[in-house]
This record gives C-alpha cells, structure tokens and sequence, in this order.
C-alpha cells in the first residue's frame, strides 16, 4: 500500500461556526500548500440526521429526522498533523458528532 503524504479533510458544520472551524484549521496549519496557508474551499450543502436516545443535539431533537444547511469545508493537510487537526476542529466545532471524514490522497498537483 502506498505512504500518502497527504489527506483531505472534509467537515460539515453549520455557517454559524465556519469561523471558529476556519480559525482553528488556520491555528494547526491545515491548508498549508507550499508558499500559501489557510487554503480551504466549503461550499453550502443540505444535511439529514436523526438524533438517537440519549443524544443532546446542537440542531434537531431527539428521534426526530432534522434537515438543515450547513457548509462543507475542505482542506488539504499533511497526514502527519490528521490527529492535531482533528482535535482543533472538534474543539470549536457545535456537534456532539461532528462529521470529519479524513481522505488520503495518492497524488496532488504540489
């Protein structure tokens, strides 16, 4: 199996807090592309979820399926800093749950 050097991040979180995320991906230098940080791009997307028993929602109640908008961001980071990164992400993000998926990438164009 191929080393990947990086991975990309996707995050789902609500426009309310794509600021605290954002500033938290840009404090653990995900997004750092050669003689550029901070790159990331999110665009608007419509999310489901139910609640299950004994959950404690940010959106939504319990047993109850919820809809909303959110933003999907994504970033390129190297995979050594995933676990950082993921850390930094939760902490600022609203969700008992947040949504992180770490994708590795076999080739990049830097």
């Amino acid at each position: 199996m191929p080393d990947f050097s990086y991975c990309k991040l996707e995050i789902f979180v609500p426009a309310s807090h794509f600021s605290a995320v954002q500033t938290a991906l840009a404090e653990s230098d995900a997004g750092h592309i050669g003689a550029y940080d901070q790159c990331l791009s999110y665009s608007p997307v419509t999310s489901f979820w139910r609640p299950l028993a004994g959950t404690h929602p940010y959106l939504g109640a319990e047993n109850t399926l919820c809809q909303a908008e959110e933003f999907k961001v994504e970033v390129t980071c190297r995979t050594e800093q995933v676990d950082e990164i993921m850390q930094a992400v939760k902490a600022a993000h609203p969700y008992e749950e947040p949504v992180i998926n770490v994708i590795p990438l076999y080739r990049t164009s830097f």
